[in-house]
């Protein structure tokens, strides 16, 4: 009896035993079959599923990137840079006497600008876009220089100084060049609507303001091979406020701003205006 009670027992210990070792068994090639069946290339890791026995038929294979990662509420874009054109909208009533003591010239004919060569170039040393709303709503900010070159139509356009004065000096007729350059220290603040926030270069629209302070100009002239430059403010406002705005269409992106008010002090009601062409990631 007792015998057959020890045989009953080991044969127990024994089926155990083999059972453990046979689930170890199972685990292992579990393991090694999820790992034979999962490939890693780069930041993508491709997954088999369904058994190596299966026809290819039956087994499903998955694609993931592991590199996707969870769009940051701020982003920032470093040195932009705007090329476009600068030019002004003129409602002067040359015929006032504010006018005429300021600019003793005929009409605004005399001081219409060169569309083509009247430039616009903006470097904006960063930008930052914060979002507001699931990245649809955007707040838009940044700082950088506006660069204003306004090239006179009529070459015998000059300003004077001390009392500033704009006259039409009969010696400048055959000036190779004759421009007027205004530059500023500007901050923009715009809301930013982005139509397609799962996209890096989608479709978007911003709208806002920008605030300028005028911390240079100069008059430049060219006359044969040699250059004359007359560094003055010549009554231009020191502040300009502008409304402003941006067109993203994909890759493309424009930019355009108008002033709220006149760019000179005094005499002359002429709105300055840019538009153009900005390279920038967003």
């Amino acid at each position: 009896m007792k015998k057959i009670l020890l045989a009953a027992i080991a044969s127990g210990l024994f089926m155990t035993s083999f059972s453990q070792d046979s689930t170890k068994q199972e685990r292992t090639d579990s393991i090694n079959q999820e790992r034979a069946d999962t490939i890693k290339i780069g930041g993508m890791v491709i997954i088999k599923k369904g058994d190596k026995n299966d026809s290819t038929k039956n087994r499903n294979i998955s694609i993931s990137n592991r590199n996707r990662q969870k769009k940051s509420n701020l982003q920032t874009n470093w040195f932009i840079v705007d090329l476009g054109f600068a030019n002004y909208n003129d409602n002067t009533n040359y015929s006032s006497a504010e006018a005429q003591a300021f600019a003793p010239l005929g009409d605004k004919d005399q001081l219409e600008l060169r569309t083509g060569k009247s430039v616009n170039v903006n470097i904006w040393l960063f930008m930052q876009k914060l979002n507001i709303t699931k990245h649809v709503l955007n707040l838009k900010y940044g700082l950088g220089l506006e660069l204003n070159n306004y090239r006179f139509d009529d070459e015998r356009v000059q300003l004077l100084q001390d009392p500033t004065k704009i006259v039409l000096n009969p010696e400048w007729a055959d000036l190779k060049k004759n421009k007027l350059a205004a530059d500023y220290v500007t901050v923009p603040l715009m809301l930013n609507l982005n139509l397609t926030p799962k996209r890096e270069k989608g479709f978007a629209i911003s709208g806002g303001i920008s605030a300028g302070y005028l911390y240079s100009a100069r008059q430049k002239i060219k006359e044969g091979d040699d250059e004359e430059k007359t560094h003055d403010n010549f009554d231009l406002r020191k502040w300009k406020l502008a409304y402003i705005g941006e067109l993203s269409l994909g890759p493309v992106k424009l930019y355009g701003s108008y002033a709220m008010k006149s760019m000179w002090e005094k005499g002359l009601d002429q709105t300055p205006y840019n538009v153009g062409l900005r390279l920038s990631k967003f």
